[in-house]
Order: C-alpha cells, then structure tokens, then sequence
C-alpha cells in the first residue's frame, strides 16, 4: 500500500499533464483540485491562480506547473523535517509575536523618520561635528588632491593637450575638460576632490605610484601601452593623520542623521508616554515581591 509521501509522486505526472483544462473546469464547477501532497500538506490547483500567462501554450503552462508543483514538494518536505527538529521548549508563538512586533515597529519609526525628521544638514553643523569628532577619522592609507587624465595614443592634439595642462588659466581649464570629455578614457580635473593614494594608483601602469613614494613623484608623464598618462599632486595626507572634513563628509552625514533619528524616535516615545498617561490609558499596578510565590 503506497506511503501517504508516494502520493505526490502519483498525483504529480497525472494532474501537471492536464493542468490548463482543470484550471477552466476549477473555476467553472467550484471544486479544488489537488495537485500534490506531502504528510498534512496539501497543494491545490486553485493557489497557482494567475502565474500562468494568457498567452502560455499548453506545454508552458505545464511546464510552469510542474515547476511549480516541484519547488513546493521540496519546500514542505524541508518544513516537516525541520518542524521534526524544532527543540520543545522553543516557543514558535512567542517568536512569531515579537517578529511581528518587530516588523510594525519598525515601519511605524520609520514613517515618522520621513515625516517628521529634517535631513538637510548645514556647513556649520557639519563643521561643529568635525571639530568634536575629528580625533575619530585618523587615516588608515594616504590620501591626495591630483589631477589625472588617461587619453590614447591615437587621440589627436596630443602635444596640445600637454600646453592645456601645463596652463593655470581658466579659460585653458574649461578647453582641458572639454577635450577630456571628448578622448580621455578616465580623468580627474577637479582640485578639491580626496583620493585613496590607492585608487589612483590603479588608474596608472602598475608601479607608477605607491604609497611610498607619492611624495617624491608630485609630476608625473607615463606613455605605455596604447595610452598616454598625466598626474598632479597638490596635497597629500599621510597615514595616521587626521582626514580632512571633505574627504569624510558622507560619514560624517550619516553619523549626524543617525543621531537626529535616534532622538527623535526617542522623543517621540516620551511625547507618547506621557500623553496616554495624562489620558488614564496606562494603568500601573502596584507589585510586591511576594506575589511571585504564586
């Protein structure tokens, strides 16, 4: 006599094969048709409704079924062996509560983070924040303001683009990244910007700069391979030094917004607190240590 487990395996290539008529007739007569089975658990023809397109053939709609029906098998076989596991003093309810719990919680904060919470942040915020806090950003690799271009050598006005980049006047600036716009592969052109000395670095041919010794290689001209290399330092901040506000603004952001967040949720709960207290909705009962004897 076939195991209630067998079942799935007899059901399975039966009903997959006239899946899209059981469909029509499911909905027509009202009934459940059962495509599988696995111990107490049972899969109908009814919970694939719409993941089947209007415009399947019969062979992608079972197809589709069959997957279906076979990802579901393992599923529920996994479930009951784990359900086998499940040690008996694990309370599955409780966990579910506080999930749940959790998840409500959860949403609700963060709903009153995008209403109420403010996430423009000003320069003399950020700067205030730096000042406190800047012991906290010591660097752990070297940084540099630079200026890179990586063009072709196929690229033309070559012996231009190096006049433009010896210049300092504004109007050959404009005209440099206007033709770096047009023929550098990659480029850096603005002066205020901090790089990891190791992010550039992999820009250049290997070797051409290393954090030790960026400092005696400030200019730097390197034609190899196919291409044409051009780097400027204008500053360079060693490891272990305090990283400047522009480099760790985006951290610095973050830590400010999360702290705003913090005590705004913590606000609120007070706010909530003592606003049901006023209103008699939280009642608290008096508690002696002798009634935990019963």
């Amino acid at each position: 006599m076939p195991s209630r487990l067998s079942k799935v395996w007899i059901l399975l290539p039966i009903l997959i094969l006239t899946a899209c008529s059981l469909f029509e007739e499911e909905q027509e007569q009202g009934e459940r048709v059962l495509l599988a089975e696995v111990y107490n658990q049972r899969l109908y023809l009814s919970e694939l409704d719409g993941m089947i397109p209007e415009e399947a053939t019969n062979t992608d709609s079972t197809t589709i079924v069959n997957a279906y029906v076979e990802r579901w098998i393992r599923k529920s076989l996994l479930m009951h062996d784990a359900e086998k596991q499940i040690p008996k003093d694990l309370n599955i309810d409780e966990l579910v509560r506080d999930y749940r719990s959790s998840l409500v919680r959860h949403s609700y904060e963060q709903q009153l983070v995008e209403e109420k919470m403010d996430s423009m942040i000003s320069k003399r915020e950020l700067n205030d924040f730096y000042e406190k806090n800047q012991d906290q950003y010591q660097l752990e690799a070297p940084i540099v303001r630079c200026n890179f271009i990586k063009v072709p050598q196929t690229a033309p006005q070559l012996k231009k683009l190096r006049t433009l980049w010896q210049s300092d006047s504004i109007p050959d600036r404009d005209t440099l990244l206007a033709y770096c716009n047009t023929y550098a592969d990659e480029f850096l052109l603005s002066d205020s910007i901090w790089y990891k000395v190791e992010d550039i670095a992999n820009r250049l041919p290997k070797g051409t700069i290393t954090a030790d010794n960026i400092t005696n290689r400030k200019e730097i001209t390197v034609s190899e391979s196919n291409f044409l290399y051009l780097f400027r330092v204008f500053e360079i901040i060693n490891r272990k030094e305090i990283a400047p506000l522009a480099f760790i603004e985006d951290q610095a952001s973050k830590v400010i917004l999360h702290r705003r967040k913090i005590k705004l949720l913590e606000q609120h709960r007070e706010d909530l607190y003592e606003q049901e207290m006023k209103k008699n909705n939280v009642k608290v009962y008096p508690f002696s240590s002798s009634a935990s004897n019963y």
